[in-house]
């Protein structure tokens, strides 16, 4: 029975069914989960352009790099004015790379 006050918070499923420590592919596995990171990556930079888009000319981005070794880790910040709104987002250096190749997402950028 568990004591009062503990509730589980979230249900994940595990791809194919497995549970970790079963007889699943490992390399499956990590196939799967790489596959979930990426696309994920892929909705988060689709979102930023997209609100950098809809903005015009009222939006401004702002990139700095947070850190550098092990990994390039830079800080974007979407500002849309108009809608008194402000985000900030984590990104690695290839996802940086593929929202500035966005269209309209390079003229965002503020320089400091």
């Amino acid at each position: 029975m568990k004591p009062s006050g503990t509730y589980k918070i979230r249900y994940q499923r595990h791809p194919y069914g497995a549970i970790p420590g079963s007889s699943a592919d490992p390399i499956e596995l990590a196939i799967h989960r790489v596959a979930l990171a990426e696309r994920r990556t892929r909705r988060i930079v689709d979102s930023i352009s997209d609100e950098l888009r809809d903005g015009g000319e009222r939006s401004s981005l702002r990139i700095r790099r947070v850190f550098e070794t092990p990994r390039e880790i830079f800080r974007v910040e979407v500002a849309r004015p108009d809608l008194g709104y402000q985000r900030t987002t984590l990104l690695g250096r290839e996802a940086l790379e593929e929202l500035l190749e966005s269209d309209g997402v390079a003229t965002a950028v503020v320089a400091d």
